[in-house]
């Protein structure tokens, strides 16, 4: 087995009785800005985890730091057991290959076709050459097929990715984080530039998803009723702070009032 899977596979193994997402005391600043503000939480695996909040709140800087691609101003982020802050940039990068990221601009390459933007999925463990070559004779097309299939569109592998309706081209980016096959996905306001009948269906197929596979789920929503059909945990932020954190059901309409101010 591989050095990088050896790593891999001993996170896993460790992570199975510990949180994958954990933040003590951490603040966020960016400048004279305060995006966080001394945030602790702990997510274990297999949670599906909401983060809601106004505009402006803070939750994709927290997000970010579940990812490892932003570091934080104070605090300790640690992933897998890992605290981020005192990895070498080359396990950070292995820790962040165990972390699916599903952005809301999606970051597709419109001129390739499907298979290409899912095979992205593999570059944290291809060699470059490998990656290339993929280029001219797409490589591992079972898997690309398998994890489009999930996402329902196992017709459009090698459909040129920017002719796909804005949904499509959402699942594609979805697909690709499934074959990079990481322990957690966090998804970045997914749903916020389609419309219900699409929302619930994405909603839909990230909870199946997460069920399925058993992987830790974080997302950030301005739906709050969403949030709560979909999720077992509720996150509340607002100005850099987490007002609270609960289960779904337990989350009342004063708590949202408050956070939202209304």
């Amino acid at each position: 087995m591989p050095k990088s899977k050896r790593w891999a596979a001993k996170l896993a193994k460790s992570s199975s009785c510990e949180p994958i997402f954990q933040l003590e005391g951490v603040s966020c600043r960016f400048g004279a800005v305060a995006a966080l503000s001394d945030c602790t939480l702990a997510i274990a695996p297999g949670e599906r985890v909401a983060l809601i909040g106004p505009s402006g709140a803070g939750k994709s800087t927290l997000l970010s730091l579940l990812n490892g691609s932003q570091a934080p101003t104070s605090g300790r982020a640690i992933i897998l057991g890992q605290e981020v802050g005192r990895l070498s940039p080359r396990k950070r990068r292995r820790i962040q290959r165990l972390v699916g990221t599903v952005y809301q601009q999606h970051h597709l390459v419109g001129n390739l076709a499907v298979i290409h933007n899912v095979n992205a999925g593999h570059l944290g463990r291809w060699s470059l050459p490998q990656a290339l070559w993929s280029l001219v004779w797409p490589q591992q097309v079972e898997v690309a097929a398998q994890a489009l299939a999930q996402v329902g569109i196992a017709d459009r592998l090698y459909a040129r990715t920017d002719r796909l309706s804005g949904g499509q081209q959402q699942r594609v980016a979805l697909a690709r984080v499934l074959v990079q096959d990481p322990m957690a996905i966090l998804a970045d306001e997914p749903i916020s530039s389609v419309d219900p009948e699409r929302s619930r269906a994405m909603m839909d197929l990230l909870r199946q998803l997460s069920e399925s596979t058993g992987k830790t789920l974080v997302i950030s929503l301005h739906e709050v009723e969403f949030a709560v059909k979909y999720c077992d945990r509720i996150i509340g932020l607002r100005q850099g702070q987490i007002l609270f954190d609960s289960a779904a059901a337990q989350v009342s309409s004063a708590m949202l009032n408050q956070l939202y101010q209304l």
